[in-house]
């Protein structure tokens, strides 16, 4: 069952955070402080979505990888730590920061501040996530 769910579970937290990222870039550049102030407050809704699928990525891939000592799955499970923290630390306090910055018209330099870590954390998180995603698919004898 964890050679089925840890995959579903890993690509839907990966979409989830690239469709985060991507509404966040194009809403700044190209949407109005309304815009930017809808899609900062509808983020922390997808964390419904976005925290158990994580959690199940996390855990069937603990436990499909056991005591093994290949290395990519050493490499998948060095970056979590850092994915993880980067999220829970970094990712999900500027969400409800920024949610609530803009729920009050707030788009000074503390607002745009905090937005750079978030878009640069985010970007970080797409990286090493698609990297276990690569890792993964060749685990799994899918990519060479």
């Amino acid at each position: 069952m964890a050679r089925r769910i840890h995959p579903i579970a890993g690509t839907i937290g990966f979409l989830t955070i690239l469709v985060f990222w991507i509404s966040t870039a194009v809403s700044e550049l190209f949407g109005s402080p309304a815009t930017v102030a809808a899609v900062k407050q509808a983020i922390p809704w997808g964390f419904l979505w976005l925290v158990p699928a994580l959690a199940l990525a996390g855990a069937t891939g603990f436990r499909m990888a056991g005591a093994s000592t290949d290395p990519l799955i050493a490499r998948k499970k060095r970056r979590m730590p850092i994915i993880a923290a980067n999220g829970v630390l970094v990712l999900l306090p500027s969400a409800f920061y920024l949610a609530w910055l803009s729920s009050q018209g707030e788009f000074g330099p503390l607002f745009y501040s905090v937005q750079a870590v978030e878009l640069a954390c985010g970007a970080v998180n797409l990286a090493l996530m698609s990297l276990n995603l690569r890792d993964g698919l060749r685990l799994a004898g899918r990519l060479a």
